[in-house]
């Protein structure tokens, strides 16, 4: 599985684009393709969701065309699709399934329309019922109310009342709004119970309104599509910016420091989602805004926890369950239940993932509670993201508390393709000094020297490799079982506390660093598994005020964005003395010609393995001590930290 690291944040601040709304986008596309005319589409999401859209409508031979700049240009077809029969497939994009399969059901064609596996777990029965009750024909192809469909042509009763509920999923609503001018009669459209995410249907209204159809809205219980109602291109489209997204960025700020602005929406949005910063606000944020901005900052004193009914958010009310990790008392969110229907049982997820990070957390059919603790966990399992976009968005706010790994990244590309890389231009992380070299170069003693002087944190890497070899011949496992060593790597029980090393409770600080252990460690070290084993663990040492790191892939591997990078070296010959002199000082008999062998050995081994070999990084200094004191080398390293600005 694929995984993403994000190390430790300490602020943010600076200012986001957002990407085009994903409910704009497909709306704006199917009501382009459904119309009279051309329609110009300009800032459209480029992301999965749109993508299966886009192929869908080109299935049914709608002319889009993708010019140089972005735009996005669609042939309208005036109501009906030329090709009158395919099998349209639509991942996991909600919008898409529920309106095309209202508009197929209107268009006098036999379609097959299905997706993902976890879409077919999604109900859309309540939209089905509503069609059938103007005679549509919809047959359900596996599980009765979910995808996949089959529709055939039908003669179609229009007029009247439609009933449909609005408690499940107000997609189902406005898949029905939207076909239902295609009738061309008055048509009245009942909600049955409680509609919600009305923002929503906001959306579905004021953009039908842009393409020439105005609904009648009776409160939120009736819906009138008057008659003779045809969807005529406006010309020109822009997609506003996703509120839903402006939500990671505005918590970003919330908890940094900030101030982060948000552009692309703002207090003229047609989106529900930005009523998210009132929730912040609620929270302590400082929230300003203008026509099309949002910015937020943290308050004094931290975030307040908040009970909320989040109908009216209830996407962004996602954030709020990661956001509620940095405040004072507990965060309720209730009025949730159509999570449990989305991409994933996004309330047992949150719950499940949370728990990971050691928060408390009460769920319930329709609500989450979330008690934050001191400090967060780093689950070396990583944060499991369940094919949600979401979910992975939501989760790199944890990065505030902890360094954290996030399984399967990519699948932010639903909605927000590159969202990891905006993250990274608004953050601050943790820094890093990276001292790489060969064995006995005085790399280790230079980096703890280092790290004192500044007040940071230190990690000795190859600590760890010893640590795993002792483990290992302790469990009586060959250095070169590959699979057997990694597994113990990735158990094992280490605590540093200060000068103190324990494995399983034994203090090892000296049985590590002998001749034996240190050349176990170069072994096990050039196995792969076991490096990829270690390497999450190693990143956890990452923590505010900063790292200095030493080893043979710091600032190549474990720590790549590292804002000081260092490759210490010396001549073998002097590194072979060096070493001799340390045992003998150490009482251990020992003589030049063995140590000056091993040296060169384990060099080779270094520098030849498959995975991460030993060798000086492009971007780092080179600092060959051969002729160097350790202060002096110190001296080197703290002038080159203090010159080269840390990366965020």
């Amino acid at each position: 599985m694929e995984f993403l690291d994000l190390p430790p944040l300490v602020s943010a601040s600076g200012t986001v684009r957002l990407p085009g709304s994903k409910s704009i986008s497909n709306r704006v596309l199917l009501l382009s393709a459904l119309a009279e005319g051309e329609t110009e589409v300009r800032d459209l999401l480029a992301s999965d969701d749109t993508h299966v859209m886009l192929e869908a409508l080109k299935q049914l031979g709608v002319g889009i065309r993708h010019d140089a700049d972005g735009v996005v240009r669609v042939a309208g077809v005036g109501g009906a699709f030329p090709v009158k029969a395919g099998d349209i497939f639509l991942g996991n994009a909600g919008t898409a399934v529920r309106s095309l399969t209202a508009a197929l059901a209107l268009a006098g064609g036999h379609y097959k329309v299905s997706g993902v596996a976890r879409m077919h777990e999604r109900p859309i029965g309540d939209l089905v019922d509503g069609l059938r009750e103007i005679g549509a024909d919809v047959t359900y192809l596996g599980n009765s109310g979910f995808p996949p469909l089959e529709i055939r042509p039908a003669s179609i009763r229009a007029g009247g009342v439609v009933r449909v509920r609005g408690d499940v999923s107000s997609q189902f609503l406005t898949g029905l709004l939207m076909a239902l001018p295609l009738t061309g009669v008055e048509t009245t459209v009942e909600v049955v119970g409680e509609l919600i995410s009305k923002p929503y249907i906001e959306i579905t209204l004021a953009i039908m309104a842009r393409f020439g159809v105005v609904v009648t809205r009776n409160g939120w219980q009736g819906f009138v599509v008057p008659a003779g109602s045809r969807y005529v291109s406006p010309g020109v489209v822009y997609v506003e910016g996703d509120a839903s997204s402006a939500s990671y960025f505005l918590a970003l700020g919330a908890i940094g420091g900030g101030p982060l602005r948000v552009e692309g929406v703002g207090r003229g949005s047609i989106q529900g989602d930005v009523r998210f910063a009132e929730a912040l606000a609620q929270m302590g944020a400082l929230i300003e805004m203008g026509d099309n901005w949002i910015e937020a900052k943290a308050p004094q004193g931290g975030l307040k926890g908040i009970d909320l009914d989040c109908n009216h958010i209830p996407d962004a009310a996602m954030t709020l369950a990661t956001s509620a990790l940095f405040a004072n008392g507990p965060t309720t969110l209730r009025n949730i239940a159509s999570w449990r229907v989305k991409e994933t049982d996004r309330i047992a997820a949150m719950a499940r993932e949370l728990r990971k990070l050691g928060a408390q957390v009460e769920e319930g059919a329709d609500f989450i509670r979330v008690t934050p603790v001191a400090k967060l966990a780093s689950p070396a399992e990583g944060i499991d993201t369940y094919d949600d976009h979401r979910v992975a968005m939501c989760f790199s706010l944890a990065a505030f508390g902890t360094p954290l790994r996030i399984n399967d990244p990519k699948c932010v590309g639903k909605t927000f393709p590159d969202y990891f890389e905006r993250l990274a231009t608004v953050t601050r992380s943790a820094p890093v000094i990276a001292i790489d070299g060969p064995s006995a170069s005085g790399k280790g003693t230079v980096a703890a020297r280092v790290a004192e002087t500044l007040g940071w944190h230190y990690l000795d890497s190859g600590a760890l490799y010893r640590l795993t070899a002792l483990a290992a011949r302790r469990a009586g496992v060959a250095w070169d079982d590959e699979p057997a060593v990694a597994a113990i790597a990735a158990k094992l029980d280490v605590v540093f506390s200060g000068s103190s090393i324990l494995l399983a409770g034994e203090e090892v600080g000296e049985a590590i660093r002998t001749e034996e252990m240190s050349s176990g460690a170069s072994k096990v070290a050039a196995l792969p598994a076991v490096r990829e084993a270690l390497l999450f663990r190693q990143r956890v040492f990452r923590q505010a005020p900063g790292l200095v790191a030493d080893g043979r892939d710091m600032g190549s591997v474990v720590f790549p964005d590292a804002g000081t990078k260092v490759f210490l070296t010396a001549s073998v010959e002097i590194r072979a003395d060096r070493r001799y002199k340390q045992l003998i000082a150490k009482g251990i008999e020992a003589t030049i010609s063995p140590i000056l062998q091993d040296l060169r050995e384990r060099d080779e081994r270094d520098s030849t393995r498959s995975v991460a070999p030993l060798q000086q990084n492009a971007d780092a200094e080179l600092l060959d001590t051969s002729a160097l004191t350790i202060a002096d080398a110190v001296d080197r390293v703290l002038g080159w930290a203090r010159k080269a600005p840390q990366k965020r």
